[in-house]
């Protein structure tokens, strides 16, 4: 039974199907030009998005060079430089940065997001990653990429330094007083003083409280360790889905586990989702095919090798899927690539176009179509929103502005306009209180 549960979510994210940058009209360096970048996130803000997101690797993915050559993923724009530009062009989105636990320091960090979300006027958003891409380690000095529930616990303890950080000033600490020459007051600096296992840190953050308090943590671990820091420590829950009665369960267990751990709000669940839209299905599921015929073999087999973590190129590439062993790469990645195979008994090359084009949600058709599978979604429990994934750029962008969103805002599902002053308050998050820990 659907229920009312008010308005969706909606996230956005620039297109990661490896044949968008050659579909016609394309723009082919899109995510790399920040003019581009600039008119994605005004337009978005046309359409009442609640935020903007940037995914992020610190590395070139581990690919032979005839398959990176035909990808746009080695040429992005660096998110804690492109996002303070783009909070100087837009006044209501959200701007959320993907930052790794693994290959950075919290001080650093969080004085970058708190700089952010002052700079935004309280729009920042983290999206706490642990890195899946094993080259990032050789960028900073390590020989092999750090475990993977070694990367979880550092990440741990992590995000409880940064909360701690960001409560290094009470939001009336500077006074500026010119008469009496005090510029703050010491009895609201507060000295984090952390030591732990993996980190050091005294504070306090040289940047006054962010005017969210902190910003919105998203995360999108699906292992066991990934749901359970997320439950911890997220506010907003990235999930790759693909059928509904999956992504009830999904939400159902984050729920379960952030009220287990003594999270004092429901979270966020927002399913990514590719859309391509059309006049008809038909025209949409042509455009989906366009777009997949424009994955070169060489890249889908890469990319495939990357998700297993395990090089596929020694077997038959018409053959089945054999037994992967584990590996430190992303295990529900991992997992999700193994049940696809088996579930729709792919060939690896069949297997491979699919993943380097989208293996996720999709929603292909018209408007309408669209919007009646998301509201279906949205009224039984199987999501909050959606991160919704273009079919080109900007292409897709225009024609999801000017076709979904006024059918989701005719049905009552989008906001007509903004009603909050911080991306906080447009997700219907309450504020953190004073002193407030994830510990």
């Amino acid at each position: 039974m659907s229920i009312s549960r008010g308005q969706l979510t909606l996230l956005a994210m620039p297109s990661i199907h490896a044949g968008a940058w050659r579909y016609p009209g394309a723009r082919p360096d899109f995510h790399a030009n920040f003019e581009q970048m600039k008119w994605f996130a005004q337009t978005l803000e046309q359409g009442c998005f609640d935020g903007l997101f940037l995914p992020d690797t610190l590395a070139i993915r581990a690919a032979p060079l005839e398959a990176l050559m035909k990808g746009h993923s080695v040429s992005t724009l660096d998110p804690l430089t492109l996002l303070p530009a783009l909070a100087a062009v837009t006044q209501h989105i959200g701007l959320i940065a993907t930052a790794s636990t693994t290959y950075n320091e919290p001080y650093t960090l969080a004085r970058r997001l708190a700089s952010l979300d002052v700079i935004s006027n309280g729009r920042a958003g983290w999206n706490l990653v642990t890195s899946s891409n094993p080259n990032e380690a050789a960028n900073f000095g390590a020989e092999q990429h750090m475990e993977h529930s070694a990367r979880y616990l550092r990440a741990r303890e992590f995000s409880s330094v940064m909360d701690g950080l960001w409560e290094s000033w009470e939001e009336d600490a500077f006074c500026r007083d010119v008469q009496t020459g005090c510029y703050f007051d010491p009895e609201k600096m507060h000295i984090l003083d952390h030591k732990g296992p993996h980190f050091s840190v005294r504070g306090p953050l040289n940047v006054e409280r962010p005017i969210q308090s902190r910003p919105v943590i998203v995360q999108a671990g699906a292992s066991e360790a990934g749901r359970q820091i997320a439950a911890e420590t997220a506010e907003v829950i990235f999930t790759y889905q693909t059928d509904l009665d999956g992504a009830q369960r999904f939400y159902t267990d984050m729920q379960s586990r952030a009220q287990a751990a003594g999270r004092p709000h429901k979270l966020k669940i927002i399913p990514a989702v590719f859309v391509v839209l059309g006049d008809s299905l038909e025209q949409a599921q042509e455009k989906r095919r366009q777009l997949d015929q424009l994955v070169d073999d060489a890249s889908s087999l890469a990319t495939l090798s990357i998700a297993l973590g395990h090089d596929v190129s020694q077997y038959d590439e018409t053959a089945p899927l054999p037994d992967i062993p584990e590996s430190n790469a992303s295990k529900s990645g991992r997992d999700r690539v193994i049940e696809l195979a088996k579930k729709e008994e792919l060939s690896i090359i069949a297997l491979a176009r699919r993943i380097c084009g989208y293996q996720g949600l999709e929603m292909v058709g018209t408007a309408t179509m669209v919007v009646e599978q998301m509201q279906h979604w949205f009224e039984n429990g199987a999501a909050d929103g959606f991160n919704i994934m273009f079919s080109h750029l900007p292409g897709g962008v225009s024609e999801f502005v000017e076709q979904v969103v006024p059918e989701l805002q005719r049905r009552g599902l989008l906001r007509l306009q903004y009603e909050g002053n911080t991306f906080r308050e447009n997700l219907g998050l309450a504020t953190p209180p004073h002193g407030y820990s994830r510990c």
